[in-house]
């Protein structure tokens, strides 16, 4: 065989196999687009206008109040729980109506309120900061909003669950713990997909 027939078959494979590299980067493409866009769907932004603006007043990184309304509703406005939480963020009545007091209006909105979209957002992320105001910690903040502040204060005086009286190391409920872990791995998700703080 001469080296000039020996060159022509080497290049055909060689670009064979270019042609084969470069379909297989193009398919990686596809795949980190469509699983990116994928992945977008399972953790949408919606009421950006609102969450983004309710965060920024209330000291709040954007990506732990959407990971907060996806875990509560889903984006559900709508929602409503067996402890009939309502709303976007799902608050009680009691939690709502103590937001309100201390929001300083004498003229209180009905927990049937909670299902427009401003009014859950609004006053969900107020009572979160309320609840910072004394868990600065944010697993135990999350804890107070789950499971309430009153529970969570006996959980951190309870050596068991807390060595500082300020964060949790151990949760009694199964249910508020599932929670924490959703909310902080939704808040991670956000900030992937979207670049969020």
């Amino acid at each position: 065989m001469t080296e000039a027939g020996s060159s022509k078959r080497r290049f055909p494979r060689a670009a064979e196999v270019l042609a084969a590299l470069l379909l297989l980067a193009a398919a990686g493409l596809l795949l980190r687009v469509g699983y990116r866009h994928y992945m977008r769907t399972m953790y949408p932004m919606a009421y950006t206008e609102l969450v983004e603006a309710c965060a920024a007043e209330y000291g709040f990184d954007p990506s732990l109040v959407y990971a907060l309304i996806r875990t509560e509703s889903d984006f559900d406005p709508d929602a409503c729980s067996s402890a009939d939480a309502r709303g976007l963020m799902q608050m009680t009545d009691e939690t709502f109506e103590w937001a309100q007091r201390r929001a300083g209006r004498t003229d209180l909105l009905s927990a049937d309120q909670l299902y427009d979209p401003e009014i859950s957002i609004r006053y969900g992320v107020y009572a979160l900061s309320l609840m910072r105001e004394k868990y600065t910690h944010i697993p135990t903040l999350l804890a107070a909003y789950n499971a309430g502040m009153g529970k969570v204060g006996q959980w951190l005086k309870d050596p068991r669950c807390s060595d500082d009286g300020a964060t949790l190391k151990e949760i009694p409920y199964t249910e508020t713990r599932d929670y924490i872990d959703k909310v902080l791995d939704a808040q991670e998700m956000y900030r992937e997909l979207y670049d969020l703080k």
